[in-house]
C-alpha cells in the first residue's frame, strides 16, 4: 500500500506530532509567545507549532550566535571543512527522516524532495575541498617591486542572516548557511513560517556534526516581524525570495551600511533553435516547467520555439504532459505534487483564468484538482497568449508555461530579453556550440545548453544568481564563499617610509621616483 498522505496527517510516514514538537523546543525566546500554527499542504490540517519570535528573541539569537563565532573562527579552516563534510553525511544518513519532513511542509512529490536532500552533500563536499584554498592568504603585487610587497587575506564577517523560502526550505537554507559556516561566521535562519521544522532538523544535524552551540541559531515567526529585526541585528544577509521583498530587504541592508546577496524573483525564458530535438527539448520542458509543481525559481515559464518546429514540440510536449501523474504520496510516484496554500492557488488559478478570458487556448490542465489534494493544479500548457496579460509578464511559480512560435534565433533572442528579471534560461539545439553562442546573447545569470535548469544549479563550482530584477549577488563556487568575508590587505614596505630619504631634494626624488615607476610600468608588459 503507498504511504498516501490523504487519510490522516501521520499515517504510514515516519513522522509523529511529537518529533515535530521536539524540534520546535529548539527556537529560545526571551518569554511566553504564541504559537504559530504549521499547516501542510497534503491534507490542509496543522501538523505542529513554532513560536512566533519578536524582535528581543532575533536580538538575543543574534547575541548568542555572535558568542559562539569567535572561537569558530579561530579554528583552523581544515577543521571547520571537516564538521561541514560530516554534515553532509548525516544528511544522506537521514535522507528518509528529512524527505518525510520536506514533503509534509511543502506537499511536493517525493523525487523532487530527493532533489533537495542530495544537493547539500554536493555543496558540503564542494566547500570541504576547494573553500579552504580560497580563503587561503594571496600574495599581491607591491606599490614598488623588490621594495614592498601585499598580501590579501579574508576574514569573516560575523553573523549572517539567512532569509530561507517556503519552496524550497533545505536546499536553499544549506546552500547559503553552508559556505556562511565554513569562512568562519555564525549563522541565524529565518525559516518561512509555513516550513520551519525542515530548518529546525537541519539544526539537530549540524549539532551532531559538531558545530558549536549556538552557531547556527534559527527564528521562527511572520516574516515582517522576524525578518527586519534580523537584517537590523547582523552582518550580512543572504535573502532568497520575491522581487517585491527583495527590494524591501536591499533597502533596510543599505540603511544598516552591510552587504546582502539577494536571489529573486524570474520569468524564465526556454529558446528552441530549428535544429533542436523536439522529443529531447520536450521532455527538458515538462522537468523544468513541472517539477516542484512550478514552484522553482529556475523553472521556464515562456518557450519559444522556432515556426517550423512548433506544431512537431507541441505535439509532443503536451503528449509527455498529459501523462504526468498529479499526486500526494510519501513513496515515489507521482510526478506533480501540490501547490504550498490556497492564497498561491487562487494566484496562479486567476492568472491562468485572467489569460483565457483574454484569447489564450489551453491545450493541457488549466484547472485546479480538489480531487487529488487541496491545493493541487494540473500541470499547464498556454498558447495563443495576449501580451498583455499578467501571465505573460509577471512570474506565476505554478505549474503553467506558455509556448509562443518565432521567425528565428533573433526574435527569440529578442523576446527572451524583453523582461526585467533576469535569473535563469535555457538554449535548445543539436549543435551544442551554437546553443552557446546563444546563450551568450540572454540577458540572464545562469544559461543552460540542452538542460533547463540543472546542469547550471549542480554545478556548484560555478555562480548562480540573477540580473536586474532577480536580484544581486550570487551563491555557489568562489563567489558564493567570497561574499562571507572581507578581503583584508596587509602591505609591509622593506625600507621604511615611502617618501624622499633625509637630505634629498624634493625634485631629484620626484624625477626617480617617476623614472622607476616608468621602468616598472614597461617591465610589467613584458614579464608574466
Amino acid at each position: 500500500m503507498s504511504r498516501s498522505a490523504t487519510a490522516s496527517t501521520f499515517d504510514d510516514v515516519g513522522l509523529s506530532a511529537d518529533m515535530l514538537e521536539a524540534l520546535s523546543t529548539r527556537v529560545e525566546t526571551t518569554g511566553g509567545r504564541d504559537a504559530i500554527s504549521v499547516r501542510t499542504p497534503v491534507t490542509d490540517e496543522p501538523i505542529g507549532t513554532v513560536p512566533a519570535c519578536t524582535a528581543p528573541d532575533v536580538a538575543a539569537a543574534v547575541d548568542r550566535a555572535r558568542r559562539a563565532q569567535s572561537s569558530w573562527a579561530s579554528r583552523p579552516v581544515s577543521e571547520r571543512a571537516a564538521i561541514l563534510e560530516r554534515f553532509g553525511d548525516l544528511v544522506s544518513d537521514h535522507r528518509d527522516w528529512l524527505l518525510d519532513i520536506v514533503q509534509l511542509e511543502t506537499g511536493k512529490a517525493r523525487h523532487h524532495a530527493l532533489e533537495e536532500v542530495l544537493d547539500v552533500p554536493l555543496s558540503c563536499s564542494y566547500y570541504a575541498t576547494d573553500g579552504p584554498s580560497m580563503l587561503a592568504d594571496e600574495s599581491r603585487s607591491g606599490a614598488i617591486s623588490l621594495v614592498s610587497d601585499a598580501t590579501v587575506g579574508y576574514d569573516p564577517l560575523g553573523v549572517v542572516g539567512v532569509i530561507a523560502p517556503w519552496n524550497y526550505p533545505l536546499t536553499l537554507a544549506m546552500a547559503d548557511a553552508i559556505p556562511a559556516l565554513l569562512a568562519g561566521n555564525a549563522v541565524v535562519c529565518k525559516p518561512d513560517e509555513r516550513t520551519p521544522f525542515i530548518a529546525l532538523a537541519l539544526a539537530d544535524l549540524l549539532d551532531e556534526a559538531g558545530v558549536p552551540e549556538d552557531l547556527f541559531g534559527v527564528v521562527t515567526g511572520e516574516g515582517p516581524t522576524v525578518g527586519p529585526a534580523l537584517i537590523d541585528a547582523v552582518d550580512y544577509v543572504a535573502f532568497t525570495g520575491s522581487t517585491e521583498t527583495g527590494r524591501a530587504v536591499a533597502e533596510r541592508v543599505g540603511r544598516n551600511l552591510i552587504d546582502c546577496s539577494l536571489e529573486l524573483g524570474g520569468k524564465n525564458p526556454m529558446i528552441v533553435l530549428e535544429d533542436a530535438d523536439v522529443e529531447t527539448a520536450a521532455r527538458g520542458a515538462v522537468k523544468g516547467a513541472f517539477t516542484n509543481a512550478g514552484q522553482l525559481c529556475l523553472a521556464p515559464e515562456r518557450i519559444y520555439i522556432h515556426e517550423n518546429r512548433y506544431e512537431p514540440f507541441l505535439d509532443a510536449f503536451v503528449g509527455a504532459t498529459r501523462k504526468l501523474r498529479l499526486g500526494l504520496s510519501f513513496e515515489y510516484g507521482p510526478d506533480v505534487g501540490s501547490l504550498i496554500d490556497g492564497d498561491h492557488l487562487e494566484g496562479v488559478s486567476d492568472d491562468v483564468d485572467e489569460a483565457v478570458e483574454a484569447g489564450a487556448s489551453v491545450l493541457s490542465g488549466g484547472r485546479a484538482r480538489p480531487d487529488v489534494g487541496p491545493f493541487c493544479y494540473e500541470p499547464t500548457i498556454l498558447t495563443d497568449v495576449d501580451p498583455a496579460a499578467r501571465i505573460a509578464s509577471e512570474e506565476t511559480f505554478g505549474p503553467v508555461v506558455s509556448v509562443f512560435p518565432v521567425a528565428d534565433v533573433d526574435e527569440a533572442i529578442e523576446r527572451a530579453n524583453d523582461t526585467p528579471y533576469g535569473l535563469n534560461a535555457s538554449v535548445w539545439s543539436s549543435d551544442r556550440a551554437r546553443g552557446r553562442d546563444v546563450a551568450r546573447e540572454i540577458d540572464c545569470g545562469t544559461v543552460c545548453v540542452n538542460d533547463p535548469y540543472t546542469v547550471g544549479w549542480a554545478a556548484v563550482d560555478a555562480p548562480m544568481g540573477g540580473t536586474g530584477d532577480s536580484g544581486l549577488g550570487r551563491r555557489h563556487g568562489p563567489e558564493g564563499l567570497r561574499r562571507y568575508v572581507d578581503a583584508k590587505t596587509i602591505a609591509t614596505s622593506r625600507i621604511g617610509p615611502i617618501d624622499a630619504p633625509p637630505g634629498v631634494p624634493p625634485g631629484w626624488y620626484a624625477r626617480a621616483v617617476s623614472r622607476i615607476t616608468t621602468l616598472q610600468r614597461r617591465l610589467s608588459r613584458w614579464l608574466p
